[in-house]
């Protein structure tokens, strides 16, 4: 594209996974962004705003007031940006769900048809109506995977879910049109239904007329797409867009969910297919996702070479040289210098390039490591070698010192961990007592000891990015973590001197095969094989 030959380029924050920015971090954020030649931004909230009648939604967990938000609406707007409201009407709800404030079909999907769930949704669109200047709202409405399969289908038996979603949106819609909106929603849930296995990627194809007709002709469908490597993929999809309506916008992914590091290789490869197959399809709003899955670890700074690179791409400079003196004339940092940060994504094995490699080795256990079999070997010097590099750039770069700081620390806790419960194994299945015993003595505290200190360099740059409210979860986990470290440290050292008898954990054989299903970037599933909670909704 060339300059100009566009209308909306925008990026979509995440606020409801746990890291909701704070309004200072977040005004800065936007002055960033301006530079690059954004000119829209979508604040992405499940719940974490405040409105009017319906206290439990984002009770506790960061939301914005109304207040703030008109705030950041006015600091945007005089920026020339347009703030976008991002919401859920349908599913995605999970930290609202559990007060029972709404009618639930199933998980975390709301009760189509009920009088409530409109009344809340009514509630909730109002709100943004008094808070944001734009006249469009995205309502959202993905990935609502079981709809029409739980309390709904007691209640009426079966119906189609396009049957359901076009009378739901059809009832959204009426309502978004009342407070002078026009609706944005996400595009999966008209193809889930006619896939097979609820998915929503298909070849190039004619689109059911039952599923043309269920777009209302005022709604903009989003088409998001994060993983392609190839134009044709994109292509496919934009043709069965191009047949549900003319205004469909494109949303890509800046990866900032995968754990602790961002993914800025593997979103600007991705990206660049997307913005060729938009050029082709005359798509000319764009947004970038940066979504912020299981916790939000990742700061969204450490993004920035992709969101400049595809500012410049759009704009039809895809000269890398001119990329990275632009980069640096903002951002007073070497392009390069961000996009090391790449570094520790690839040191697992039987991993794809959008696993969270440097998050997994990090809660990976020492004793029921089932993830041991995915480690690549020597990779300690690597690791130590990316540490040094990191450190070096935070010493370097004074405004971007806390970000280096706590992915160098990180990276000098992976050098010690990375493999330790594969040489505790080892050497207890080796019957090497004066191995375990200088394991336990040396490098259990040593992982200890540079643990502690990711965890407070990571608070460092949480709470001058984010609001406090969320990092309770990361003092659980991390805590967690060094709780364990010295649990195993003192069994290896009861086993040694004789105290007890045996470690079972370590005797058991590691299964080759199947990465367990969420293992790649759910903390929760990545720890442990046992379960830490039981869903109850």
């Amino acid at each position: 594209m060339k300059k100009k030959n566009y209308e909306t380029l925008g990026v979509m924050l995440d606020m409801s996974r746990n890291a909701v920015m704070s309004v200072e971090s977040l005004k800065t954020y936007f002055g960033y962004l301006k530079k690059m030649g954004y000119n829209c931004v979508m604040l992405y909230t499940e719940d974490t705003y405040e409105v009017d009648g319906e206290p439990y939604l984002g009770y506790m967990r960061g939301r914005y007031s109304k207040a703030e938000l008109i705030e950041l609406d006015e600091y945007a707007s005089g920026l020339g940006i347009e703030l976008i409201p991002c919401i859920q009407t349908l599913a995605h709800l999970q930290g609202f769900v559990p007060w029972k404030q709404v009618p639930i079909d199933n998980e975390d999907a709301m009760l189509v048809d009920d009088p409530r769930t409109y009344e809340f949704i009514e509630n909730v669109i109002k709100s943004c109506r008094e808070c944001f200047k734009s006249s469009r709202l995205h309502i959202g409405m993905d990935e609502a995977w079981t709809l029409g399969r739980g309390k709904f289908m007691d209640l009426h038996g079966y119906e189609h879910p396009t049957s359901i979603i076009k009378r739901h949106l059809a009832n959204v819609c009426e309502i978004v049109r009342k407070y002078d909106f026009e609706p944005m929603m996400w595009s999966d849930m008209f193809f889930r239904s006619i896939n097979p296995g609820n998915a929503y990627y298909t070849p190039k194809r004619e689109m059911p007329k039952e599923v043309i007709e269920a777009v209302p002709e005022d709604v903009i469908p989003v088409y998001w797409d994060y993983y392609r490597d190839n134009e044709e993929a994109y292509d496919n999809m934009l043709y069965n867009h191009e047949q549900l309506s003319n205004k469909t916008w494109f949303a890509g992914g800046a990866w900032t969910w995968r754990g602790f590091l961002p993914m800025n290789g593997f979103s600007i490869l991705s990206m660049h297919y997307a913005i060729d197959a938009c050029r082709k399809h005359k798509v000319k709003n764009i947004f970038v996702t940066m979504w912020g899955d299981d916790g939000h670890e990742c700061s969204r700074y450490a993004i920035m070479p992709t969101l400049y690179n595809l500012a410049e791409y759009v704009r039809g400079n895809d000269d890398e040289e001119k990329i990275r003196r632009g980069f640096r004339r903002i951002f007073g940092a070497d392009y390069d210098a961000f996009m090391s940060l790449d570094k520790l994504n690839g040191i697992v094995s039987k991993a794809s390039r959008n696993d969270a490699t440097a998050k997994l080795v990090l809660f990976n256990d020492y004793f029921n490591g089932f993830n041991d079999i995915r480690l690549l070997p020597n990779q300690k010097e690597y690791i130590e070698s990316v540490a040094d590099e990191w450190h070096g750039y935070a010493r370097k770069y004074r405004r971007w010192a806390y970000m280096f700081e706590s992915a160098a620390k990180l990276a000098d806790a992976l050098a010690v961990k990375y493999d330790l419960g594969i040489r505790t194994r080892a050497a207890y299945l080796a019957g090497d007592k004066d191995e375990l015993r200088e394991l336990a003595k040396k490098d259990y505290v040593k992982a200890y000891k540079l643990i502690e200190k990711f965890a407070l360099a990571f608070e460092k740059q949480w709470n001058i990015e984010n609001k406090p409210t969320g990092f309770d979860v990361q003092d659980i986990r991390l805590g967690g973590l060094l709780r364990r470290t010295d649990s195993c440290r003192r069994r290896l050292l009861d086993y040694t001197s004789g105290k007890i008898d045996e470690i079972p954990e370590l005797a058991f054989e590691l299964l080759e095969g199947v990465v367990p299903s969420g293992s790649n970037n759910c903390y929760g599933k990545m720890c442990t094989a046992n379960r830490l909670t039981h869903k109850i909704l």
